[in-house]
């Protein structure tokens, strides 16, 4: 009789956030086949402290908190490291917001770790980095984003010369039907009301702006190799198709399914493998009917034009466009400029700082910082 494999650890960093919990819920009810080896936030302690509980992990990491004498903390991006590089660990849920994940993520790479990546903001500030990483340390990326995620379930089997295109669906967020000049006194309850998802509230601001779509045609570009005039966006309301492949035959091949972000992490844990789970809804197409596609608004949501902009133009271009994002969506959340000026933050930022060198760690890191800079003198925030 064969034994059964052991259950491959894993490491969920970001574990109090929405990907983060999501990955938890996942992984309990999969504890034949995956034990969570290490946990990290750098947020709500009490939550922490609870799955560490449930969980019985061997590393703990508050990011930001006070050490607790019964537990292993450690702070900032040395417990991100030391999570993801662990030798009991196989796998890294990475669902750290923002650049702060960048440093983990190469960390894990280099040493072969599988990467379930939700921290889309690596590959856009660094992608040339993270391939050298999984080249280097035989590490590997799996998206755990659900159009990229949908991407890979359409291409597994199918060298890339035989992909014409890929259609990556966005749900048209909370201002969908608002116009310009109505944008200009949206409020942050408006933009946080997203019509078919429950995010963070940062990506949550991101899907309003469409500024989400843009840093998910960057990392598309780095996950598949494909050149960015082959990858399109097309607005979804219902979030049921998560993204599209055409084919060099003319042959589209679609993912459906319901609007969880459960089923994308599961396949990330087990790619290409797939297993029963009883968490995701049954499909049914008449309940979830009709669906419909209309084209992107630009005129309406430019930081998503200005975001494929920066990848095509590539250097530090997409750092400088992610960062400045971050910095001015974290001024629009705390009251200090309104929802209409995060494309002009940057737009600004990218204006002035695309040209920065950006051929190591460290320079795209001083773009990244540079651009923050950038949009806190503009608003004097």
């Amino acid at each position: 009789m064969m034994r059964a494999a052991a259950p491959k650890g894993v490491a969920v960093l970001g574990s109090t956030g929405s990907i983060g919990t999501t990955a938890l819920r996942v992984l309990d009810r999969q504890r034949d086949r995956f034990r969570v080896n290490a946990l990290t936030a750098n947020s709500n302690g009490a939550l922490l402290k609870e799955q560490a509980r449930k969980f019985s992990p061997a590393f703990v990491g508050m990011v930001e908190s006070q050490a607790d004498a019964d537990e292993a903390w450690k702070s900032g991006t040395e417990a991100l490291i030391a999570a993801a590089t662990r030798d009991d660990v196989d796998i890294v849920v990475n669902a750290i917001v923002g650049a702060a994940g960048l440093d983990a993520t190469l960390a894990a790479l280099q040493g072969g770790k599988r990467v379930a990546l939700a921290n889309k903001e690596t590959l856009v500030i660094a992608g040339d980095l993270v391939r050298d990483a999984c080249a280097k340390g035989f590490g590997e990326v799996v998206p755990v984003d659900s159009e990229h995620s949908a991407i890979l379930q359409c291409i597994t089997g199918h060298p890339t010369s035989q992909i014409r295109r890929v259609v990556l669906t966005a749900s048209g967020g909370p201002f969908r039907d608002w116009t310009v000049e109505r944008l200009t006194t949206a409020t942050v309850d408006d933009a946080l009301r997203h019509p078919t998802w429950r995010m963070g509230r940062k990506i949550t601001i991101d899907s309003a702006t469409l500024a989400n779509k843009a840093l998910e045609v960057i990392e598309a570009h780095f996950l598949f190799g494909l050149p960015y005039e082959n990858i399109e966006v097309v607005v979804h309301p219902q979030s049921v198709v998560h993204s599209f492949v055409e084919f060099i035959d003319g042959s589209v091949v679609a993912q459906m399914s319901v609007p969880t972000m459960e089923l994308p992490v599961l396949y990330a844990l087990t790619h290409p493998e797939r297993v029963a789970d009883d968490g995701v809804p049954a499909f049914d197409p008449v309940r979830l009917s009709p669906m419909t596609y209309e084209s992107v608004d630009h005129a309406r949501f430019p930081a998503l034009r200005l975001g494929i902009a920066a990848g095509v133009a590539g250097g530090a271009a997409p750092a400088v466009f992610n960062a400045a994002n971050e910095c001015a969506v974290a001024a629009f959340l705390a009251g200090k400029i309104g929802f209409a000026d995060i494309p002009p933050a940057i737009s600004s930022a990218l204006d002035r700082l695309s040209d920065l060198p950006a051929g190591t760690r460290e320079q795209l890191l001083d773009a990244d910082a540079a651009a923050r800079r950038h949009v806190r003198e503009m608003f004097k925030c």
